[in-house]
């Protein structure tokens, strides 16, 4: 994944990033901190295309995200999983129906729907909360769900945006360790976050957004 100068600016004339660099290699760990409102969120959405630079590129698994549209970025978005603080998971099916949901939309057969849900779910933890709706599970818990549907295809590059900011220190801790475990099979994964000490639970590199830029805290 590379980074190259990349600025994003809104039609207020709002700064949200300013020449950002940043290169990671397959199998990185990276922690983004900064207060909120940032462009923390905003970085991870150049990552997946959902939104695009002012000024500069942005390459991931060897596309350049920035040009990408129409079937050519749905089917780069494949292979990115992406954690959203608000969970997004939909309300009136129940766990494995979430999780499967991502598989369907691929196109793969019931199949390898069925060999790859209960291992993820189990991953995360919720095996036992299969058959529960969204509405049935603590906060936690629905964040592992949420983890567990962004991971159910095994995407080399894993996006959290904020995933303990609603949770308690120990729901966090959890949420931590099922990211780092996900990160010791090979994927790749950046966690934004506004709570340094968080990051600090960790031995992974910790890199700061403060007024556009983005720097080391720790390497």
């Amino acid at each position: 994944m590379r980074l190259q100068a990349v600025t994003k600016t809104y039609d207020n004339q709002t700064w949200a990033l300013a020449g950002v660099n940043l290169n990671l290699r397959r199998g990185d760990f990276l922690f983004i901190t900064g207060a909120s409102g940032a462009g923390k969120s905003t970085l991870l959405k150049l990552l997946y295309g959902a939104e695009q630079p002012s000024a500069g590129r942005v390459y991931v698994a060897g596309y350049e995200v920035d040009r990408l549209q129409g079937d050519r970025l749905a089917r780069f978005r494949r292979r990115i999983g992406v954690v959203f603080q608000d969970y997004k998971l939909i309300a009136d099916r129940t766990i494995a129906e979430n999780v499967a949901f991502v598989l369907q939309t691929q196109g793969r057969r019931q199949r390898e729907i069925e060999r790859r849900l209960l291992p993820t779910l189990r991953m995360v933890g919720l095996a036992h909360k299969a058959d529960c709706r969204p509405h049935e599970l603590s906060g936690g818990e629905q964040q592992r769900a949420s983890i567990a549907r962004a991971i159910v295809s095994t995407p080399p590059l894993l996006l959290a945006d904020e995933p303990t900011g609603n949770l308690d220190f120990e729901n966090a801790q959890q949420i931590l360790s099922t990211l780092q475990n996900l990160n010791t099979y090979g994927a790749t994964v950046i966690v934004t976050t506004h709570d340094r000490h968080l990051a600090s639970l960790s031995n992974q590199p910790v890199m700061q957004l403060q007024q556009g830029r983005l720097f080391y805290v720790r390497k």
